[in-house]
């Protein structure tokens, strides 16, 4: 299974809403067939520190919805170490509150749902998923979609399992 670590720095989610963006996570990890045990953390911010983020390590200097950062991406200088018997860490994905908030009104969604995909969209960009061409971005969102609604967040929002 998934170990998944996730952290609210604006003490806004609830216990609930934290085990459900688990529950789907690990349910897309099973899905994709990802290796037992690969770890991932998930980390829920506001929009002040994700900008700071944005700007710090992507050189863009506005508040995003989702940032993703993969263990795979290796800065210069740094040692990678594989072996087998070790766990992958995954990475981490950052995901903006207030930006997931805005999003779920403007398309529609529950928060929940919203949030959900998110973490999902940053959790398969985690594991080599990108939407930089019109063929991969409708490989990565018909994924996603597909994610959801297997676990039963269906695009209208409210159905929940």
């Amino acid at each position: 299974m998934l170990e998944i670590d996730l952290m609210d720095e604006t003490n806004t989610i609830s216990e609930e809403t934290m085990a459900l963006v688990e529950k789907v996570l690990i349910s897309a990890a099973d899905q994709l067939a990802v290796k037992e045990n690969s770890e991932v953390s998930v980390t829920f911010v506001t929009n002040d520190a994700i900008q700071e983020i944005n700007r710090t390590y992507r050189h863009k200097d506005v508040a995003t919805d989702v940032i993703s950062f993969a263990m795979e991406e290796m800065g210069e200088g740094e040692i990678e170490i594989k072996d087998a018997d070790i766990p992958p860490m995954l990475g981490d994905i950052i995901i903006s509150v207030e930006r997931t908030t805005e999003q779920a009104i403007a398309y529609g969604h529950t928060f929940e749902r919203e949030l959900c995909f998110l973490a999902v969209h940053g959790f398969l960009h985690l594991l080599g998923y990108d939407h930089g061409t019109k063929e991969q971005e409708k490989e990565m969102f018909g994924l996603q979609e597909k994610i959801l609604q297997a676990f039963g967040l269906k695009r209208e929002g409210h159905e929940l399992s």
